[in-house]
């Protein structure tokens, strides 16, 4: 027979009761021994049988009085427990803290132990304990109350007891989570933004700005040889000393001094003071800073030596330990820096392949060819005038580094260098050194403040030698004097003194004034004006031929000679300006050599007073070396004047050569007026009266011309010392070459023919040897210098 089901009571317990039966002793009424209700749910109070008296309510502070509940029948104690029929009305508010232990789940109360409404257990609901199924009409009008009951009121609920700390309210975590976590992604919202789509392409120009290092690349400069192709200038192998003063900072080193320190290593080797060192290292704004130019392989060996010993000291394993420690705490054991000695200063130094500009023939030519700055450009000389052809075109590397090591991957740019073109000079480099130390022995026995020798070809105006004394050696310019630097044969202007006369016979003869043999009668003194003119010794009355006037170097005859160029003393005058014009007198030579002096030719209507009896013989106008030289060149050439050159030709950097263009020609005197006065000029040499004697070559005709004037003194303008020189050319039959030397303020003497005769002879008979020219087959025409009344 199966035992009825009981509605569920809704208490903790969950057990049946039987009418009459009273409650266990010790167990508080409402309860049977179970486990006590669940905190937070109230348990319905229990039905009482009919007629029964309801059980006074005792007083709790946690819970309302519960009703008395009956005691429950021993045979439906020993029933097994049904499953209820109406889910949620026994066993809903139960949870498994309220089952009992063992498992089994808690039989649910009977329906009399159910409590009417208002508190008093209902007639209508409660029956006796029949043992069966109720019907379902009755179990659904058990869970609900009778209709116009008044609503059952819920109990109270129990508080909870204190189960220790009480955790926060979820829903309100989640709540700051979420708002912290949106103003987060917001702000790398707003800044993804910013990067990517308004600073990008600024900040992509400056990371490449900080990530590529732009290297110049120093394209190889020209090189300058002699007529033969032996170099006077070439280029060698060098390095240059950079380094990256970002890598110099604080907080790329960890050193608060790196740059001081890498100074004071790099100083004793590279010779530069450590403070300028020091100066030059703390610019983080640059990532390249030069800190030596062309620098030998043994410098840049023995950098290269200091920096990997430093790098292995720094990589050490007690180094390594310091780098670990860095930025750790200090109660870790924390380093906010290491010694030292863990530190490379010399990291951000490096070395870059460059060039060297050196001059094997040291001082050979060295005041024609010029020198170069410590930027390796031209400074002076040949180096200056063509530096743009010389330095041909620099090109650019650019590569990503890091710790500044490469970074193949990253990519990068290459321009290479085009490099100069080759300067092939006329200069014989063995005529040119026997120039060189014959003026530089007669400088110095003379006692002279400086000299010039010129060797040109008379036929095509190249210039064979222009040796200047003293000079320097480029190779090292610390002990050189700045007034050594220059050029003097190009950039001195000087009075020519007697050489000048060639220029006035040549007028003459080529108007047809006089002839060669035209009688001069020479007085001693000549006053002109207000001022009376002499020779350069005092004699009686002359009586010389016009050659002789010219052999010997008589000034008052010249002056005589020059009067007869005009029917007045300005249409004279005008003539001869024209003549010393041809002859390129107060003009570039067309050299546009730097530095190089047009000399001084005043206008014919200038030549006022004493000038205009001066000017014939030498004094009142000045000429450069070359200009008198070209004089000379100009007679031996028949009376053709070739414009000087020094640059043969030149090579580009693909290996074409290119010869430079013929220097320009331009008649100045016929050719008969310049045999006329290579016959003349001769005199001066061979003749006993002459001025030369000491310029003549055994086996070779020479024609030339002594000169002594005096020296303007550049620093007062005033006549100060005298102005020695000779020029002439050789053989006198056949010229072929012309030589001039001119000696500047001489102690040991000052005549022309006595200091600068032996100098031409010996630069002379070494180039004609050189030249392998021959010797004349004729001997001179030893025209007559004087004439008697």
């Amino acid at each position: 027979m199966s035992t009825p089901r009981q509605p569920s009571g809704g208490g903790a317990g969950g057990r049946r009761t039987i009418k009459g039966a009273a409650p266990r002793p010790g167990v508080p009424r409402g309860q049977s021994g179970g486990k006590p209700p669940a905190a937070g749910r109230a348990r319905s109070p229990k039905p009482q049988p009919p007629g029964a008296q309801p059980a006074k309510p005792q007083p709790s502070k946690s819970q309302p009085p519960k009703p008395p509940q009956a005691p429950r029948p021993a045979a439906a104690r020993s029933q097994p427990p049904k499953p209820s029929a109406a889910k949620g009305q026994g066993a809903r508010g139960q949870s498994p803290k309220d089952q009992p232990a063992g498992g089994r789940r808690p039989r649910p109360q009977s329906a009399e132990g159910r409590p009417a409404r208002g508190g008093q257990p209902s007639a209508a609901t409660v029956r006796p304990a029949v043992r069966g199924v109720r019907p379902p009409q009755q179990r659904r009008a058990e869970g609900r109350p009778a209709a116009g009951a008044p609503p059952r009121r819920r109990p109270p609920q129990r508080r909870p007891a204190s189960r220790g700390i009480r955790l926060a309210d979820p829903r309100r975590r989640l709540r700051v989570i979420t708002v912290v976590l949106s103003v987060v992604f917001s702000v790398f919202a707003g800044r993804l933004v910013q990067l990517q789509l308004l600073d990008s392409d600024a900040l992509a120009s400056d990371a490449n700005t900080n990530r590529y290092l732009n290297i110049p690349i120093t394209a190889e400069r020209g090189s300058i040889t002699s007529s033969d192709g032996v170099a006077l200038a070439t280029t060698v192998d060098a390095y240059d000393i950079t380094a990256d003063p970002a890598m110099f900072t604080p907080g790329a080193t960890g050193l608060p001094d790196a740059p001081e320190q890498a100074a004071a290593l790099l100083a004793p080797i590279l010779g530069v003071p450590k403070e300028k060192l020091a100066a030059d290292l703390r610019t983080p704004k640059t990532r390249y800073k030069r800190l030596a130019a062309q620098q030998t392989p043994d410098v840049k060996n023995q950098i290269t030596d200091l920096k990997s010993s430093l790098e292995k000291q720094a990589g050490s394993r007690a180094c390594q330990a310091q780098k670990r420690l860095l930025n750790k705490p200090v109660d870790e054991g924390g380093r906010t820096r290491v010694d030292n000695e863990c530190v490379n200063p010399l990291a951000g130094v490096f070395n870059r392949d460059t060039q060297k500009r050196v001059y094997p023939s040291d001082g050979l030519a060295a005041n024609l060819v010029g020198f170069v700055n410590a930027e390796g450009e031209g400074a002076g000389g040949l180096e200056q005038q063509f530096q743009n052809q010389l330095a041909g075109k620099e090109g650019h590397s650019s590569y990503a580094q890091a710790g500044g090591r490469l970074v193949p991957t990253a990519g990068g740019s290459l321009e290479p260098a085009v490099p100069g073109t080759d300067l092939r000079l006329t200069v014989n480099r063995d005529i040119q050194w026997a120039a060189q130390r014959a003026i530089t022995d007669q400088v110095a026995n003379a006692g002279a403040e400086k000299g010039y020798v010129i060797v040109q070809d008379v036929k095509n105006g190249q210039v064979l030698a222009m040796a200047t004394s003293p000079g320097f050696n480029p190779n090292d310019l610390s002990t050189a004097k700045n007034s050594q630097l220059g050029n003097a044969a190009l950039q001195d202007a000087y009075e020519p003194g007697s050489t000048a006369k060639l220029m006035t016979m040549a007028a003459v003869l080529d108007t047809g004034k006089a002839t060669w043999d035209t009688k001069v009668t020479v007085p001693y003194p000549l006053v002109r004006g207000d001022v009376a003119f002499k020779d350069d010794v005092e004699h009686d009355t002359w009586y010389l031929t016009l050659a002789g006037v010219l052999a010997k170097s008589s000034n008052i005859g010249t002056i005589e000679a020059a009067q007869t160029l005009g029917a007045t003393q300005p249409e004279a005058n005008r003539v001869l300006y024209d003549y010393l014009r041809k002859f390129g007198i107060g003009q570039q030579t067309g050299l546009a050599f730097p530095g190089e002096t047009a000399g001084l030719l005043d206008k014919p209507e200038d030549w006022k007073a004493s000038k205009q009896y001066t000017i014939p013989f030498g004094q009142g106008l000045s000429v450069n070396a070359l200009q008198a030289t070209s004089v000379f060149s100009t007679i031996a050439n028949g009376g053709v004047r070739v414009a000087p050159s020094v640059v043969q030709g030149t090579t580009a950097p693909d290996g074409k050569y290119t010869p430079a263009p013929a220097g320009a020609q331009s008649r100045v005197v016929s050719e008969q007026t310049a045999k006329t006065l290579t016959e003349m000029l001769e005199s001066v040499v061979s003749d006993e009266q002459g001025t030369g004697g000491k310029a003549a070559i055994p086996g070779y005709r020479v024609a030339g011309k002594t000169g002594t004037a005096n020296r303007v003194d550049p620093k007062n303008g005033g006549y100060r010392g005298y102005t020695a020189s000779f020029i002439g050319f050789a053989p006198a039959d056949q010229p072929r070459v012309t030589v001039s030397c001119v000696i500047q303020d001489p102690v040991n003497g000052h005549f022309g023919g006595q200091l600068c005769g032996p100098v031409f002879k010996q630069v002379m008979e070494f180039t004609l040897k050189t030249l392998q020219v021959p010797p004349s087959g004729s001997e001179a025409p030893n025209l007559p210098v004087e004439w008697k009344p």
